[in-house]
């Protein structure tokens, strides 16, 4: 493995691409997940946008984004994990049940999580759906945009603690535990594992939107780069991705420097997770978690070709060129995490070491995830205000 410096990104590399493409995430999980979205009201497949100007002027052979801004009009994906894990509890309940009684309704539970903002509105969401409540716990620092966007997904409470995120986590845990209230978190840890699994495989309906269209215009794609924070969709992505165009697709996760937790573990010897301790601070909320989801770590420690860390400002370029598109490409609302990537990229391709480390030239096609859109609106217009380099 070696390491790749700039002023703005710290990237780590394998000398080849990893071999392994086993996972519980393949095509039967993404699959079922995407079966049980198509049966939801407000589903609508979001787009795949090709950025060919952009690709041009960076010496790139394509550039596609999966644009999960408008998913279930939440402006993010994560209403895809939560709706499904939720779906398959409930599932799981009246299987049990032996399909219920004839004249009683089983009282509907009410869920728990911690959140930095999307995932919470997912789940929020979800329950709503399901005529439940949703009790939801959010880290200090936590924008009030991210937390009203919450009460207004669906029959919530939403509670901004003084915790950083894992302490969020633990206290949401301890909330569910002495409520009687189901946890439905994207993280996991010993005994605590087929919950966040369902959420990642919800996921996977975003990778199998994408893969047919790629699929159906012919393009394989070289790279996919992904946003992590616990790693949850990062790994799951990967892991169905690698399944379907096989070893030589090149994944690579894109962290805060702040809280890259998935860097720092893959630097240690002994293979395990590891915490990044303290109270990062980065824009990119969503991004800023500081424990790896321990269901798809071995995924990504075995499977990503490289990690990157990189600053807001990378985070930021990444939101501008997005809003101000080059030539004939459509803009894309992407906010401070779902720009993460296509700032790692910009930045990839205008620096030769990273660009040699990545294997980018004219025949490379990159898949990125815009994860969410403007969720914190406020800044969003602070930062696109300012139009990017040409």
């Amino acid at each position: 493995m070696r390491t790749i410096e700039t002023g703005s990104v710290r990237l780590l590399v394998k000398e080849t691409v990893p071999a392994v493409l086993s996972s519980r995430f393949g095509e039967e999980a993404a699959g079922a997940a995407l079966a049980f979205h198509r049966t939801l009201p407000s589903y609508r497949e979001t787009a795949l946008v090709p950025l060919p100007s952009l690709a041009r002027s960076l010496g790139l052979g394509g550039i596609y984004v999966k644009d999960e801004s408008t998913r279930f009009g939440l402006k993010a994906f994560k209403g895809l994990g939560g709706s499904y894990a939720i779906h398959c509890l409930l599932k799981e309940a009246e299987a049990a049940r032996g399909g219920g009684s004839a004249g009683r309704t089983p009282e509907m539970p009410e869920f728990a999580t911690a959140t930095d903002g999307n995932h919470g509105k997912g789940v929020a969401w979800a329950a709503a759906q399901l005529g439940s409540r949703a009790h939801v716990f959010m880290p200090q620092g936590s924008a009030e945009a991210r937390r009203q966007a919450i009460l207004d997904a669906g029959a919530a409470e939403a509670v901004i603690t003084d915790l950083n995120y894992d302490g969020t986590v633990a206290f949401a845990r301890e909330q569910a535990e002495a409520n009687g209230w189901i946890l439905v978190q994207d993280t996991s840890w010993e005994g605590y594992e087929e919950i966040p699994a369902r959420i990642i495989e919800g996921y996977l309906t975003l990778a199998e939107e994408a893969a047919a269209v790629l699929d159906g215009e012919g393009i394989t794609p070289t790279h996919v780069f992904l946003q992590a924070g616990v790693g949850a969709m990062a790994g799951g992505i990967a892991a169905r991705l690698r399944q379907r165009y096989g070893k030589t697709l090149k994944v690579v996760t894109v962290e805060p420097e702040e809280a890259a937790c998935l860097l720092a573990s893959w630097q240690e010897p002994d293979g395990l997770p590891h915490t990044v301790g303290g109270n990062p601070r980065t824009i990119m909320a969503g991004l800023n978690c500081g424990t790896p989801c321990g269901v798809v770590w071995p995924v990504l420690r075995d499977q990503a070709f490289g990690m990157a860390a990189i600053s807001d400002d990378v985070s930021r370029e990444g939101m501008r060129r997005y809003a101000h598109p080059l030539g004939e490409d459509r803009p894309v609302v992407s906010g401070e995490s779902g720009a993460a990537t296509l700032g790692f990229l910009l930045e990839a391709a205008r620096e030769p070491a990273l660009r040699e480390a990545l294997g980018l030239d004219s025949s490379s096609r990159i898949l990125l995830i815009n994860t969410e859109g403007d969720t914190d609106p406020e800044m969003y217009r602070k930062i696109i205000r300012e139009t990017p380099a040409t």
